[in-house]
C-alpha cells in the first residue's frame, strides 16, 4: 500500500480509516501488508499497525519527493503481488515505479475542489496533476469507494470496465443507539477536519439563524481553518450556544453522535462520508449537501436530509424543522440505523481481497 498517512498521523481522515479497517483485515487473514506512508513530528520510521507494517518516509510536504526512493531502497526487493496506490492529492506516478501489479484505490479527487481550500497556485497544481490520469493509469485496475467517484474517473477518462465499486463500511457493533443518551434540547454537531474546503461555516451560518436559544452546536475535529470559524462564531453572537471541542477520542466521538439530533456536513465533496455512515449506525440523522459521494451515504428523507449545496437557508430549514418535529429525530435515527447495517468492514475487506485475487490471476 502506498499513501501519504497511516491512521497515527494527526492529519489522518476517512482514506485512513478505510485503509485501516480493510487492509487490517486482510492482514489479519494472514496476507502480508505492508504500508509506505509519510512521516510526521515524532514519528518512528518504522512500526506495526493492525498487522500492517508501516514504514514513514519524508513529511506530509515532502512525502512525494521521497516514495519512490524509499521503495526502490528498500522495498521493492519484497516482490509484491501487488502494490496498491491509494491516490489521494497529488499522485505519486506509480505506473513509473515498474511494479509487478499496480491497482489504483480511489476515494475522490479534487478537482475544482482545490481552489476552494489553497492558494490558486497550490490549488492548480493540484488539479493539473489529476489531468493525465487516464494517460498514466488507465491501463490498470481501480477501485471506487462510491459510484459518484467511478463516475468521476470515467469522465476523465478510465475505461468504466476497469472500476470496481467497493463501499466503504461501519462498525456497527460499536456504532450503535443508545436512545437513552440523547441529548434533551437540540443538539446538532459537525466531526471532522477543519479545512477550507469542508465548508463548516455553512453550518455555522446555518445554525445561527435557528434562533432557537436552546440549541447548541458542537464542532469535533481539529485543522488550520479554525480560528477563522471562532472567528465566525464570534461575529454571529453564537455564545456558548457554539462550542469547539477541538480533537476528541473515540469514545467522546461515540458519546456525541449518540447525544445529537443531527451531524451536519456541508462539504461541497466526498468520496463518501464515513462519518454519515457512524452518525446513522448511532441512530442520528444526517444533514448533508447533495453533492457526489454524499449523497450515496444519506437517503433523503429516510436517513437525514439532502439539501442544495452551499444553500445556508436550505441547511437552516432541515435543522428548523428537526427542531420543530423531535419525534423525526427517532424516525430517521432508526431509518439510519437500518441502513448502515447494511455496510460493514468485513463485507468491504472481502470484495477488495476478492478484486485483488482477479487482478493477480489475471
Amino acid at each position: 500500500m502506498v499513501n501519504w498517512q497511516d491512521r497515527e498521523n494527526p492529519q489522518a481522515g476517512g482514506a485512513e480509516v478505510h485503509l485501516h479497517e480493510v487492509f487490517g483485515r486482510i492482514a489479519a487473514r494472514g496476507h502480508e501488508v505492508d504500508l509506505l506512508c509519510s512521516g510526521f513530528a515524532g514519528a518512528p520510521s518504522e512500526t506495526m499497525l493492525d498487522g500492517i507494517r508501516v514504514f514513514r518516509a519524508g513529511t506530509r510536504y515532502t512525502f512525494p519527493m521521497h516514495a519512490r526512493a524509499c521503495y526502490d531502497e528498500g522495498l521493492a526487493r519484497n516482490d509484491y503481488d501487488v502494490v496498491i496506490e491509494d491516490l489521494n492529492k497529488v499522485p505519486l506516478y506509480t505506473p513509473r515505479w515498474r511494479v509487478k501489479r499496480l491497482v489504483v484505490l480511489v476515494h475522490h479527487l479534487f478537482g475544482a475542489t482545490a481552489f476552494r481550500e489553497v492558494p490558486i497556485p497550490v490549488a492548480a497544481a493540484v488539479w493539473l496533476s489529476e489531468r493525465p490520469l487516464a494517460s498514466l493509469y488507465g491501463g490498470h485496475p481501480f477501485q471506487a469507494v462510491s459510484q459518484s467517484t467511478a463516475d468521476d474517473l470515467v469522465e476523465r477518462g478510465i475505461p468504466r470496465s476497469r472500476i470496481r465499486v467497493i463501499y466503504n463500511g461501519v462498525d456497527a457493533g460499536r456504532y450503535a443507539p443508545d436512545w437513552s443518551l440523547r441529548s434533551a434540547d437540540p443538539l446538532f454537531a459537525y466531526l471532522g477536519r477543519l479545512k477550507r474546503y469542508k465548508r463548516v461555516d455553512i453550518v455555522i451560518r446555518a445554525f445561527a439563524q435557528l434562533n432557537a436559544a436552546d440549541a447548541r452546536l458542537e464542532i469535533a475535529g481539529q485543522g488550520d481553518y479554525r480560528p477563522a470559524l471562532e472567528s465566525l462564531g464570534r461575529s454571529l453572537e453564537l455564545g456558548d450556544r457554539l462550542r469547539f471541542l477541538g480533537y476528541i477520542d473515540e469514545d467522546a466521538k461515540l458519546n456525541l453522535l449518540r447525544r445529537s439530533w443531527a451531524s451536519v456536513l456541508a462539504s461541497p465533496k466526498e468520496g463518501w462520508g464515513i462519518s454519515n455512515l457512524e452518525s446513522a449506525a448511532c441512530g442520528t440523522p444526517v444533514i448533508a449537501g447533495n453533492a457526489p459521494g454524499i449523497r450515496e451515504s444519506v437517503i433523503d428523507g429516510e436517513t437525514g436530509f439532502l439539501v442544495p449545496p452551499d444553500d445556508v437557508g436550505a441547511f437552516a430549514a432541515a435543522m428548523r424543522g428537526l427542531v420543530a418535529q423531535p419525534e423525526l429525530v427517532r424516525t430517521l435515527g432508526e431509518g439510519g440505523r437500518r441502513f448502515a447495517e447494511q455496510f460493514t468492514w468485513e463485507r468491504s475487506a472481502d470484495e477488495t481481497l476478492r478484486h485483488l485475487e482477479e487482478v493477480i490471476a489475471a
